[in-house]
């Protein structure tokens, strides 16, 4: 088993393993008990569902626009043509293009971006990268709004803080929700607005306790246990 470093020893000490913390109190308590590295972590939730990820209508998945972002700077790709190529570069993609990128990612594994976003009538051709972008969670689709005509829209959400979740294999969604640096106000405000939709998507066919725990942690810290009841209020 790995040990810890003297920063992680000394913020773990600082958190009481057994209290489950209402979750501004757990968001508090993890700022309160210091940094485990020099850099700015990134602040991460953890939601355990009662769910069945192996059933299709259990698979929890969805995207919720975080009110403070995410504290990092998203590139954006969209592949579109003529006047919706315009508008995504005016919304403010990072790169935007047609056929041209489309070779580029097939035939140099160019990955220089963090979300890929689609007209419909470009799928035909954005189809043929499901091999390079699907593992990596880069495929555009319309489940999550990645696959739209409204491409400026989509560009200025992304760009606002939208992120994408899905339930892991384990049952838990993990969502990275903002950076130590932005204080347990906005941390707390993009944690509930996270669990909130949680919430409104959970699948009718999920029988009993629907969120079952909650932990929030830093990128090198250790983590504060929450109370699901304070998910649920």
């Amino acid at each position: 088993m790995a040990k810890h470093g003297k920063r992680y020893r000394a913020a773990a000490e600082k958190i009481d393993r057994d209290r489950r913390y209402p979750i501004n109190d757990a968001l508090q308590t993890l700022l309160d008990a210091g940094g485990a590295a020099k850099f700015d972590e990134s602040v991460e939730v953890a939601v355990r569902l009662g769910v069945d990820p192996r059933q299709a209508d259990q698979n929890v998945r969805g995207t919720v626009v975080l009110p403070h972002g995410t504290g990092k700077t998203v590139r954006v790709l969209v592949f579109a043509k003529g006047e919706k190529a315009r508008e995504a570069e005016e919304a403010g993609a990072d790169h935007v293009g047609a056929e041209d990128l489309v070779k580029k990612i097939q035939d140099e594994q160019w990955l220089e971006f963090d979300t890929a976003i689609a007209t419909p009538d470009m799928m035909g051709q954005v189809g043929r990268l499901g091999k390079v972008l699907g593992p990596r969670g880069l495929m555009p689709n319309p489940k999550v709004g990645t696959v739209t005509f409204d491409v400026a829209k989509a560009v200025r959400e992304v760009k606002a803080g939208k992120v994408e979740f899905r339930v892991d294999k384990a049952g838990i969604v993990h969502v990275a929700i903002g950076k130590r640096s932005f204080g347990a106000e906005r941390l707390g405000e993009n944690a509930h607005a996270l669990i909130g939709t949680l919430l409104r998507v959970k699948p009718a066919a999920a029988k009993g306790q629907y969120v079952q725990a909650i932990a929030v942690t830093t990128t090198m810290g250790p983590s504060v246990r929450v109370d699901p009841a304070t998910a649920r209020a």
